[in-house]
């Protein structure tokens, strides 16, 4: 344990690459955050439990009438920085050496390095991950993958994508450093060290410090962060405006307040993406005591699914009469080398779903896996080959309230909660091993898939859906098709691998996340308890 000049206690074990990360400045950097803001993540956190409070008891998510006035109002975002114009194809991936080098040299327009869903918040994986990038923001960061006797290193500086990275959600904290004897608010401490390390030499490359905002519910969140930004900029003595952010609509709450969330971070804002994968969760969440509103089998829940389509209009036209990107949902697809009929039919559905995105009028697009990037690109080029379509207004596009709470449709079958519980228990085995981003039936889950499979089995569980084949599910039903599915992964996996991992935990968390009479907020709230803090996934 040691306490920095600035009195943040530092109780996390000793890690590679943490004496070049938390430095006096940086971690005073930090401490100045927690003491200007850390009370006002407290207040955003008890509110978001009242307003699900008031969902709970029969209330419907909507659009504001007191913020009425900035809906109609004819207001713009600050024009986005040279590096952040073109955006046509952005990659994510968790902070680790190997993932951040094969990001940058991938091809993409840009790439975001995921602090959040994507990596399993153990104590070596979030500082390494900033050790990483601060040597990725330098140039000098190299890879040595003994087991392929194989080094990985950056390559040309103009071949490089530009970087974006996500700090953990306003709802986690960071155990390995305790402010006020709590451990501190993750998304402070993750902010706080980038940008004492990299803002300035950013800026000195001609780039800036670049981020993506996770889980907000609303302008109140924004205009947080809009005030983190302007207190960060102000002690270290860079221009106001050089952080730009773009956020993640990912809750139901912030679809009815996307005009608001640009307006509070207008000067900083570098537009919003379609968070598909934890709208999905959110919407199970957030209208959770509504038995109108049970989802079908996951795989049915796409983006033509009516209220997944209004959310997405809407924000196109919502950001772009703001002057501000629009950025599409993620494709998670991996290719497949075991099967090319197979293999060519995923790459279609890719290529479809991005030139649905291109016709809408998105300005880019998400993917979790290099090998669908010239997909992505011949999607977009199809449709245009400008660097961005803001001039695309869809003044055509009118969306309701209704039409952002329409129920979805679709079956519910046996096979859908099966593949729900298989997901949740392997991905939560590997979280608890350190890995946040787990391919799984040539898919790549995150924490985000994760939790649509497991807010979905206890949706079925308390509102007793009947399955397509007539059978309720219930609590002895859950109980015996997960004994099934850890059976069958015993012996796909062979004994020494699911003996040796973390399997009777992770299947005792899902169960437990399944039945418990509410629903948890996030999955990993829980489960961070039981995470090893030198675990690094590798």
């Amino acid at each position: 344990m040691s306490t920095n000049e600035a009195g943040l206690v530092v109780v996390g074990p000793r890690v590679l690459g943490d004496e070049e990360i938390l430095t006096p400045a940086a971690l005073r950097l930090v401490a100045a955050l927690c003491v200007e803001f850390a009370g006002r993540v407290d207040e955003i956190l008890a509110r978001r439990t009242a307003v699900q409070a008031r969902y709970d008891a029969g209330e419907r998510p909507g659009f504001a009438p007191e913020t009425e006035e900035v809906r109609r109002g004819a207001w713009r975002v600050a024009p986005p920085p040279a590096d952040l114009v073109r955006r046509t194809v952005e990659i994510t991936g968790p902070v680790d050496p190997k993932m951040i080098i094969n990001a940058l040299n991938s091809g993409a327009d840009l790439f975001m390095a995921d602090f959040e869903d994507a990596s399993a918040p153990s104590w070596a994986n979030m500082i390494g991950g900033q050790a990483a990038l601060r040597a990725a923001v330098r140039r000098t960061l190299v890879h040595r993958d003994e087991a392929r006797g194989k080094t990985y290193r950056l390559g040309a500086e103009e071949s490089l994508a530009t970087l974006l990275v996500r700090p953990r959600g306003l709802h986690l904290r960071e155990a390995g450093l305790r402010w006020r004897d709590r451990p501190a608010p993750a998304s402070l401490v993750d902010f706080g060290l980038f940008m004492a390390h990299n803002a300035a030499e950013l800026l000195a490359r001609g780039s800036g410090p670049y981020f993506y905002l996770p889980k907000l519910q609303g302008h109140l969140e924004a205009r947080l962060w809009n005030d983190v930004f302007v207190f960060a900029q102000a002690r270290l003595g860079i221009p106001r405006g050089s952080i730009r952010a773009t956020v993640l609509i990912e809750t139901l709450p912030a679809a009815f307040e996307m005009d608001e969330i640009l307006f509070e971070l207008r000067e900083h804002s570098a537009g919003l993406n379609c968070g598909r994968w934890d709208y999905i969760f959110s919407y199970i969440k957030t209208l959770r005591a509504d038995p109108t509103r049970v989802v079908p089998d996951r795989g049915e829940v796409g983006m033509t699914q009516p209220f997944m389509r209004a959310y997405t209009q809407l924000l196109i036209k919502t950001c772009h009469r703001r002057g501000a990107h629009a950025m599409g949902g993620m494709a998670a697809q991996i290719p497949r080398k075991d099967d090319p009929v197979a293999n060519a039919a995923a790459l279609a559905k890719v290529a479809e779903d991005k030139r649905r995105e291109a016709g809408d009028g998105h300005d880019g697009t998400w993917v979790a896996h290099p090998g669908l990037i010239p997909v992505a690109r011949q999607a977009f080029a199809e449709v245009t080959t400008a660097a961005n379509q803001l001039d695309a207004l869809r003044e055509d596009v009118e969306v309701t309230a209704a039409q952002l709470l329409a129920p979805p449709t679709g079956a519910r079958t046996e096979a859908g909660l099966r593949l729900n519980l298989r997901v949740g228990v392997q991905y939560l085995e590997a979280w608890l091993r350190g890995s946040g981003c787990v391919p799984l039936y040539h898919l790549m889950e995150d924490a985000a898939t994760a939790e649509i499979s497991r807010a979905q089995v206890w949706q079925w569980r308390a509102h007793a859906v009947t399955l397509d084949d007539g059978r309720v599910v219930d609590a002895p039903l859950i109980r015996e098709l997960l004994e099934e599915e850890l059976a069958a992964l015993r012996e796909t996996l062979g004994a020494d691998r699911y003996d040796g991992g973390r399997f009777g935990l992770a299947s005792r968390l899902l169960l437990d996340l399944a039945l418990q009479p509410e629903l948890a907020d996030f999955l990993t709230l829980g489960a961070y308890a039981h995470l090893d803090p030198t675990a690094t996934g590798s």
